[in-house]
Formats: C-alpha cells, sequence, structure tokens
C-alpha cells in the first residue's frame, strides 16, 4: 500500500536538524524527498561526529549518528548553487516538485535567484517553507539561530533544571534539541496544511517558520500561566507547576515517576500507602489544595515511597491505575518490550552496513501503514539518476557538470 504521500515530491534544501526533520517525516509518510547537498562536505552533520556508523567489519565508515537520525527515506544529490548552472538545475527540479524546504539565513537564497519569489514565478504552485531562527521579519530577522540559543531565549531554559537555591541549581537546556524537533514537526504540518490548501485553489504559498516562535508556542501551559494567572514560572526540578504529586521520587533502591493526574488517583495511592486519610484531609484533598501546600504533601509522599523498591510501586501502583513509572537510560529504552512491539526500532540495509538500526516513527495508520525501507543516502549517491530522470540529461551532460565541479 502507498504511503498517504506517494505521488508528492520534496525539494529538501536544508541541513542540520530542523527542516531536515520536516523532510525526513514527509519521507516516511511516502513522497520522494531529495536532499540538495554541497558537493564534497554536504550536511554539516555529516561531520558531527563520533559516534560514526561501523562497517559489518566494525570499522567507522565516516557516517555520524547525527546525520543518521534525520535523513532517512530520502535521495541525496549535489549542487553548487553558487554557479550559475547549479541555480538553473534547483529551478528546473523545484519546477517539477510540489514543496520545496529551505533554512539558509533571510535573504540567502535570494543572491542565488532562488528565493520564493523567483521560484513562484518558475512553479506557482510550489509549497515553500522557510525554516530560520528568528523569522522572515522582526528586528532579529537577520541574526543566525541555534538550538541551544532559542532554548534560552525563548523561555524554555528558565523553566528547565533545579531552582537557584537547591544544589546543582540553574538554567538548564533539554537533552534533544526540541527547538529543532518541534519546528521540524510544525513545518510538516504547515506543508500538509498547505497541500491540502492547494487543492482548492491550485496555488502554492511562502511558509515563513521560526524557531523562536516555535519554542514560544511550545511553552503550553506555562505560557498561559503566565498570560491568564499573570505568573512568571521559574524552574521546578522535576515537579509540575499544576499538578501535584507529578515529579520524582525516591525509593529505597531508585527513584520512580509519580504522576497522579487527579483526585481519584490520589485517593487510591494514599490508601495503597497505609494512609487514606490524606486524600480527605482538606489541606490536600483536591488538586489546587495539594498544589497550594505542594512541599508539604511532596515530603510525606517522599518519606512514604523510600520504604519500598521501585518493583514494588510500579507494581502495585499499575494495578490501582495510578499512573508511574521508571526512569530509564536510552538503552533500557530500546530493550522494553512495548516498545519493541510498537516497532519503534527499524533496521535498515546502508550501503555501508547491512545492520543500519534507527528509532521508528511513531504514526500508525490504519490503512496505508508507513514503510520505512530506505536508509540516509551517501552523499551525492543519486546524483546521476535525478538528473536523467527528471531532467533528462544525458551521461556527457553529467560528466561536464562535474568537470566544471557543479555536481560531485
Amino acid at each position: 500500500m502507498p504511503g498517504p504521500l506517494s505521488g508528492y515530491r520534496v525539494l529538501d534544501m536544508s541541513r542540520v536538524l530542523a527542516g531536515p526533520w520536516a523532510g525526513q517525516l514527509l519521507a516516511d509518510m511516502g513522497a520522494e524527498v531529495i536532499k540538495v547537498e554541497r558537493p564534497r562536505s554536504g550536511d554539516d552533520t555529516r561531520q558531527w561526529g563520533p559516534p560514526y556508523l561501523k562497517d559489518d567489519e566494525g570499522k567507522e565508515t565516516g557516517e555520524s549518528a547525527y546525520y543518521l537520525c534525520a535523513n532517512r527515506g530520502k535521495k541525496s544529490i549535489t549542487v553548487d548553487i553558487a554557479q550559475a548552472r547549479g541555480q538553473e538545475i534547483i529551478n528546473q527540479l523545484a519546477a517539477k516538485s510540489d514543496v520545496l524546504i529551505e533554512n539558509f539565513k533571510v535573504g540567502g537564497l535570494k543572491k542565488y535567484d532562488l528565493d520564493y519569489r523567483k521560484i513562484q514565478a518558475i512553479n506557482p504552485k510550489l509549497v515553500y517553507c522557510s525554516i530560520t531562527g528568528f523569522g522572515q521579519t522582526g528586528p532579529y530577522a537577520h541574526r543566525a539561530g541555534y538550538d541551544f540559543l532559542i532554548q534560552a531565549m525563548g523561555g524554555l531554559m528558565s523553566i528547565t533544571g533545579m531552582p537557584d537555591n537547591n544544589e546543582g541549581g540553574g538554567p538548564v537546556k533539554v537533552g534533544v534539541a526540541v527547538s529543532d524537533l518541534a519546528t521540524g514537526l510544525y513545518a510538516a504540518n504547515a506543508i500538509l496544511g498547505a497541500l491540502l490548501e492547494r487543492a482548492r485553489s491550485g496555488l502554492g504559498q511562502h511558509i515563513d517558520l521560526s524557531l523562536l516562535d516555535v519554542q514560544v508556542a511550545m511553552l503550553a501551559n506555562q505560557a498561559t500561566n503566565y498570560l491568564v494567572g499573570e505568573q512568571v514560572p521559574g524552574r521546578l526540578g522535576n515537579a509540575q507547576p499544576n499538578i501535584v504529586p507529578y515529579e520524582a521520587f525516591a525509593t529505597a533502591d531508585g527513584q520512580i515517576i509519580l504522576a497522579v493526574g487527579n483526585d481519584g488517583q490520589f485517593s487510591r495511592f494514599c490508601t495503597l500507602a497505609g494512609d487514606p486519610g490524606l486524600a480527605t484531609d482538606p489541606r490536600f484533598d483536591t488538586n489546587r489544595a495539594r498544589v497550594e501546600n505542594r512541599q508539604l504533601i511532596c515530603s510525606i509522599v517522599a518519606k512514604i515511597l523510600v520504604q519500598q523498591p521501585n518493583d514494588y510501586w510500579l507494581t502495585e501502583l499499575e494495578k490501582l491505575g495510578v499512573p508511574c513509572g521508571p526512569i530509564n537510560s536510552i538503552d533500557q529504552v530500546f530493550a522494553d518490550p512495548q516498545i519493541q512491539s510498537r516497532n519503534m526500532i527499524v533496521n535498515l540495509h546502508h550501503p555501508l552496513s547491512a545492520d543500519l538500526r534507527l528509532p521508528g516513527n511513531p504514526i500508525k495508520y490504519s490503512r496505508t501503514p508507513l514503510h520505512i525501507e530506505r536508509a540516509p543516502p551517501l552523499l551525492g549517491k543519486h546524483t546521476d539518476v535525478v538528473l536523467q530522470e527528471m531532467l533528462g540529461m544525458s551521461a556527457e551532460e553529467i560528466t561536464t557538470l562535474r568537470k566544471w565541479d557543479v555536481v560531485d
């Protein structure tokens, strides 16, 4: 069964993470995604290592794990867009594509005549998605934006980490580039929306996505805590600002997450803990009361949980329907039977390794399941086939392009 985006073509001129993440998602859903890279060096992340993929003999190949995380399902071509012939190739490919994704600095493609206005004149049906740090407009539009910087400027680090008065207190970034990843997801959603609208209007449009805008949107309840409640959120470590008890607690042999989401769950926890009266105590009988008395109730819960080991609490709380879970390391995540049963590890055949394992896609369609079969491409692996099949170039023409260093 073809994927839901089968028949659509995406020209992915982005690099690093946000744009490639969007392109990979579209590729997973069946789109033909052509990744345009710089000759010789390619996407910046190809050099972001170690670790690197090892071949069947256990030797490093030079394909970085970072690059592999965001580029499966794509075809790779190399084009030097600084040359007029390279610009012509991009124009010809864009004329035959449905989507173009780019994350150059604002105005970065204009000097090559590859900006939206020029491309739109060639293909009015094209959906052109621009991803930048700060957007196409505003006083910061000219600045370069990186995930770490955006997490700081967008408020995320101000609510991540331990409070200042705790040991190790201070702002902390999230362990993965969440601003980039969320921007990639927003980009894919925006592209799908534009394609649906195109079915009515027959026209494409320009999508202007900013990492900073996305990070602010991602603040979710923390943003509305401020906008509605006029409360400036601070860092609470592993605690949750609107729900209590909802954080990590020590047990007799480790730590677990206790995520009590309503008063019924709290009552069942108290019964298991041997202190059902806590659930009727007016200081704790509602979530509002528990939030107002956060420090007291959490100290009581902490003294209870430390009396039994992880396995006891995880087993007994699950029986009662009280949300809880272990704090897994990443190797434990991929060994988890739930993750394995949900096909969240995919095994792909890479040209340099017969056994490339990558995280799977969480989207589970009932009629058009995703088929992830193409490994992240080697640099320029598909240059010849794309130029021949899409643009009708002869082998002699491609040889000439290589002689001029337009392509590898």
